[in-house]
Parts: structure tokens; sequence; C-alpha cells
């Protein structure tokens, strides 16, 4: 239970830091910022400290910030006495800023992400991750095979595979036991490894994976979390290239693809495994946030810069309805798929 809180109080943080980009920028650009909001509408609580609303709503499934002028001239000189008086106030509306402001406002958020991202592998790498020797996979009629050792078992008392092929080949020929953790039980087995063979024949039969890794300084930790950072980012950034292909393929939703509920039960998991592994599994998912929030689809902040990079490109506006329509469609289909995937995630609980 108490992996569930910090998961989704992880979860939460990072919506909040994304916004909080949003909200910061647009504040440091001297811009009016109408509200900060913590998930969607219906609302559960607002109060006011200065110009700006903050809210709590109850589809904690994001946020959002509302700028003032965000939706358009029209939407600001036909609102209940809040258009603006002055030029200084016309000044700090968002319809009234440079393309590269409004760049810099609507890409605050994902840039956030990215930095929480590679902050939180950093810190990964400054802790250290215990190590860890893992079965990666079983050969086919081994000794291994026979004695019911399984792939995902973590064998016990060894750190490194050399250490384990060490303690294997000396005892060659002769009734070995070995001892493994599945399921958080330990299992003993005796193993006889083979005396001889063949090529691409293991002693047991077993392919292992060394897992953990030492403390690092903090700047070299930082040099290589930011590294880190950036592989995962152009990983992610090409795996979902290969969803959105498979999903016009398959037409229906992968399994590949989770919602909230079935993030929480992979970082669960994660959680179970130790500390470290859930901070870099939400560092995981900051990075993720980064990737999809940059994708050039409507509501997302990737469809809003779209939009900024149309009007400088044709010299004017778009057009405010057709903006308001096709920000509205791409809210509503997110809104759908990801009730979509909570429900296949919730079945697949059950």
């Amino acid at each position: 239970m108490l992996i569930i809180i910090i998961v989704i109080v992880g979860l939460s943080l990072l919506i909040l830091t994304h916004e909080a980009g949003h909200f910061w920028v647009a504040k440091l650009c001297g811009l009016k910022v109408d509200e900060f909001g913590f998930g969607f509408p219906p609302r559960i609580k607002a109060w006011k400290r200065g110009e700006t609303e903050y809210s709590v709503n109850w589809l904690p499934f994001g946020g959002f910030v509302r700028i003032s002028g965000e939706r358009g001239e029209t939407a600001v000189w036909n609102g209940a006495g809040d258009a603006p008086r002055s030029e200084a106030e016309r000044k700090r509306l968002f319809f009234s800023q440079p393309a590269w402001k409004k760049s810099v406002i609507v890409l605050a958020g994902v840039f956030v992400n990215f930095i929480i991202g590679w902050l939180l592998i950093s810190a990964v790498l400054m802790i250290g991750t215990p190590q860890a020797l893992i079965i990666s996979g079983i050969q086919p009629d081994s000794p291994a095979a026979q004695a019911g050792i399984m792939a995902g078992d973590v064998v016990k008392g060894y750190a490194t595979s050399q250490s384990f092929i060490d303690y294997i080949n000396a005892h060659r020929g002769e009734p070995t036991a070995i001892a493994v953790l599945r399921n958080d039980k330990e299992i003993d087995f005796t193993v006889t490894p083979r005396a001889v063979t063949a090529p691409d024949q293991g002693a047991v039969g077993v392919e292992l994976e060394d897992a953990g890794a030492p403390r690092e300084a903090p700047l070299p930790a930082l040099w290589d979390g930011l590294l880190s950072a950036g592989l995962l980012f152009w990983l992610t950034l090409a795996a979902f290239g290969q969803l959105v292909a498979q999903l016009f393929t398959h037409g229906s939703l992968l399994p590949g693809v989770v919602g909230p509920v079935g993030i929480v039960s992979v970082a669960e998991e994660a959680g179970k495994i130790g500390l470290t592994y859930l901070i870099q599994f939400i560092g995981l998912i900051s990075i993720n946030l980064t990737v999809v929030n940059l994708i050039p689809f409507p509501a997302l902040d990737g469809g809003r810069f779209l939009m900024v990079l149309i009007e400088k490109i044709k010299g004017s506006a778009v057009p405010e309805k057709f903006e308001a329509w096709v920000n509205g469609i791409g809210f509503a289909l997110l809104i759908l798929l990801m009730v979509a995937l909570t429900v296949r995630d919730v079945g697949g609980l059950i």
C-alpha cells in the first residue's frame, strides 16, 4: 500500500511540475495567468491569490494552466469585464506575444519533465542500485531446465555472472547446490553441470544478466544521467513511432500501452525490487511524458507548438474557432483513450 501511495504522489508531482513549468515561464515573461489547476474539472476546491486562481479538480489525469489571452483575442474582448483597458494590459496577454515567447511558454512543461527525468536518473546513479545476478533465459533440455530453474529467477549469493560461472566450472560433473529467489521466496535446486559442453552450450544451460550498479560521484552521475536521459528520449520516441504504426495496422489498443492504473501496477512491481528502481521508473515516466507531450496532436503541448509554427509561417493568427474546435476534439479523444486504457487495465487486474 505504501508503494502505491508513493507512486501516486510521484505521478502527481510530475503533473504539477509540468504545469508549473508553463506557469512560471508565463509569469517570468510578464503574462497574466488566470488559473493553475491540478486535474480536470469538475472542480473540488479553488482559491485565489493575487490575480491567479488555484484549483483542485476531480479527474486526476493531468492538469492545466489557463493563461489570459490563450484562447484568442475574441475570447478576451467578449469576456465579462476582464478585457484589457490599456496597452500595458494587452501586452500581458498570450495572443499578443511574439512566436518565440509563445513557443518557450508552450514547451516549458516538456522541458521541466526532461530535467526531472534526468535528475531522477542521476540520483539513482549517485545512490547506486543493489547488484544481483538474474537468469534471463534457460536452454532447452539443459540441467537447469530439468531441475526446474526458470527465467527471471535471481541467483542468491552471487553479485556477478563471472563469480557464478567460476563456481559452476569448479563443480562440473558434480551435484551442485544453487539457490534462487522467485517471487520473494527462496528455492533450492541441485544441478549437475555438464562435464563436457558442445559449442553454444552452457554447463548448466542458463543465460545470465548482471543487474545493478555501484555508486557514482555527483558530477559523473549528472553527466551519465544526462546521456542516459537523452538515450531514453530517443528510444522512447522510436518506440512510440512503432506503436503508432502498429495501431494503424491492428486498429486496436496495443498490449504494450497502459493507462494510469497500469502504470501504478508496473511501478508497484518496481518498488518491490527496491526504492532506487522505483525512483528510476518514475524518471522513465517523466522522460515518456516529455515525448508524449511533444507529439503534434491537438490539446498536447506539441499540438499547441504546431499552431504557433503555422501562425508564424502564414503571418497571421490561426482562426480562433478552428483552433478551439481542434483542441476540443483532441482533448475529448485523449480523455476517451485514457478511459479505455483504464477500463482495460482494471479488467486485467480482476
